[in-house]
C-alpha cells in the first residue's frame, strides 16, 4: 500500500512524478493549504510540521519530500547513484539544492499570493527573494549549459525540481536562462512527468502566468 498526501501544485508533485518514473502506483489523499486541515492532529501524526508531502509506504510513514525521494530510490534501487559511487555526492547536493530553491519560491508565493491583507506584503522582501532565486537559477543555467540532466543521466535529483521547474518562471522571466528553459522543456516532455501532471489535479496555487513585483 502506498498513499501520497498531496496538495495540487505543491512539493508533493516531486514525489508523484518520481513514482511515475519508477512505475509505482499510489493512492492520492488531497489536502488544502488554506482550510487549516494541515494543522490537524490527523495530519501532524504523519508530518510533524504540518507540511506536504507525507508518504505512507507499506508500514512506514516518511515525511519531507527530500527524504521521500531518497527513500524511494533506496527501496527500488533505481534513479540514484549508489552510496560510495562517484556521483553520489553530486546527487545528494542537487537533491538538497532543489529544496533551497523551493524555499525561495515558497517565500515568493507567500508575498505575492497568500499574505493577507495585501498591505502586509513586503516589496523589499519580494525583490530580495527574487534576486536570491535568480542566483539559484544562474547556478542551474551554468550547470545545464554542459549537461542534459543534473547528473550524467536522468535521476531522482531531477524529480526534486518538479515543484520548482514551473514555479521559478512565475517570478523570473526565462529570457536570460536558455539552457534552463530548454531543460524545463525536456522535463515537461517526459511521459512520466505528463502522467504525474494529469494525476496531480491541477494547481491550487497560481492564478497568473507571471507575477510582477509591485511598485513600492
Amino acid at each position: 500500500m502506498i498513499r501520497l498526501h498531496h496538495v495540487p501544485g505543491s512539493r508533493s508533485f516531486r514525489v508523484l512524478w518520481l513514482m511515475e518514473e519508477l512505475g509505482l502506483e499510489a493512492e492520492l489523499q488531497n489536502w488544502s493549504l488554506t482550510d487549516g486541515s494541515l494543522r490537524s492532529p490527523e495530519f501532524r501524526a504523519l508530518s510533524p510540521a504540518g507540511r506536504i508531502p507525507a508518504l505512507e509506504y507499506e508500514d512506514m510513514v516518511v515525511f519531507e519530500s527530500g527524504a521521500i525521494v531518497e527513500y524511494l530510490t533506496e527501496q527500488t534501487g533505481r534513479l540514484a547513484p549508489k552510496p560510495g559511487t562517484p556521483e553520489r555526492a553530486a546527487f545528494l547536493g542537487w537533491v538538497h539544492f532543489a529544496e533551497t530553491q523551493a524555499n525561495l519560491v515558497q517565500n515568493l508565493n507567500i508575498h505575492h499570493i497568500f499574505l493577507r491583507p495585501e498591505s502586509a506584503r513586503s516589496v523589499a522582501m519580494m525583490k530580495l527573494d527574487t534576486r536570491r532565486l535568480e542566483v539559484t537559477m544562474r547556478a542551474l543555467e551554468d550547470h545545464l549549459i554542459a549537461h542534459e540532466w543534473l547528473l550524467s543521466e536522468f535521476s531522482a535529483a531531477d524529480c526534486m525540481l518538479g515543484f520548482n521547474i514551473d514555479a521559478m518562471f512565475r517570478f523570473v522571466r526565462g529570457d536570460a536562462y536558455p539552457a534552463l528553459t530548454a531543460y524545463r522543456d525536456r522535463v515537461q516532455a517526459r511521459p512520466a512527468y505528463k502522467a504525474a501532471l494529469e494525476k496531480a489535479g491541477g494547481d491550487d496555487i497560481y492564478e497568473f502566468d507571471f507575477y510582477e513585483i509591485p511598485d513600492a
